[in-house]
């Protein structure tokens, strides 16, 4: 009898071990992120909300049917040091949300080109993540192009979604980002990765950091995001080590948000997006 229960106390142990582990906030496993296909999301349009990552003139010439926008233009601002491309205050960011009908139970799909883009379905997936988002998140694997390339309709026109209003509480995962001043007092505790172009990246960069084009994190006519296999090789060309932190960054997080995504979804361990990029470290370390 003794053995039974002793057993059983040892078995709920683990249980709440593993349970206390995944619901820790910043933990990549307390994120519900994977890809959907066009033929999933066709067939269950309902169960999902659906957000459009692409500027509003593209969403507005043919989304989804249902989908919102949420286009990172429409998110950021210059903050009040004058660091431009800020992600909106997560209290904002949560309002806006809530005011499309969209609590953080929701279960997401959020959609891109990874052109017009410039990767914000990335940029979408991490400000969710960031905010602590609950529901499932799904990114619909080739975007727009993969839809209309089976031959899907869409919408036109500015119409919104018509939900009523929600609630969005939010819950900041403050592992999913980091500051310039984080970075220089403690830069060997990091990988840093440089997503922009190669232009940008003679013209100035980051000490230390590696040049991984953010173009390089999608592959094929409809730009889906690379597999597990290739973002370890394409990290180890670097001497990224797989086990350390990995800091992405760009001018503001946008295409470096689709190379955490990419991160992310391949399992790999201690990915961040440097939100503020160059931009802040141009203006924050001199």
């Amino acid at each position: 009898m003794y053995t039974f229960l002793y057993r059983k106390a040892f078995v709920m142990a683990i249980v709440f071990a593993l349970s206390a582990y995944f619901a820790v906030p910043g933990k990549s496993q307390a994120f519900d992120l994977g890809l959907i296909e066009t033929g999933e999301l066709s067939q269950t349009l309902s169960a999902w909300t659906i957000l459009d990552a692409r500027p509003q003139k593209e969403w507005q010439a043919g989304h989804i049917p249902g989908a919102a926008s949420f286009c990172w233009e429409d998110y950021t601002r210059t903050d009040e040091k004058g660091i431009p491309y800020r992600t909106f205050p997560p209290d904002q960011l949560a309002e806006a949300l809530g005011e499309m009908g969209i609590s953080e139970n929701a279960a997401l799909v959020v959609y891109g080109d990874a052109d017009t883009s410039w990767g914000g379905e990335g940029w979408a997936c991490w400000a969710l993540a960031w905010i602590g988002h609950q529901g499932k998140v799904r990114l619909l694997n080739g975007g727009i192009q993969a839809w209309t390339g089976k031959g899907l309709s869409v919408k036109t026109g500015a119409k919104n979604l018509n939900k009523a209003a929600s609630v969005y509480h939010y819950q900041i995962n403050p592992s999913l980002n980091i500051s310039a001043q984080e970075i220089r007092n403690d830069p060997s505790s990091y990988q840093l990765v440089d997503t922009r172009s190669t232009f940008e990246w003679i013209k100035g960069r980051i000490p230390d950091s590696v040049h991984i084009s953010w173009e390089k994190f999608f592959t094929g006519p409809h730009r889906q995001p690379i597999g597990r296999s290739e973002l370890k090789s394409l990290l180890a060309n670097d001497d990224i080590k797989p086990d350390g932190t990995v800091v992405y960054y760009c001018t503001g997080g946008i295409r470096s948000g689709y190379a955490w995504l990419v991160h992310q979804m391949a399992g790999s361990p201690s990915a961040v997006n440097f939100e503020g990029g160059t931009a802040e470290w141009n203006k924050m370390v001199p």
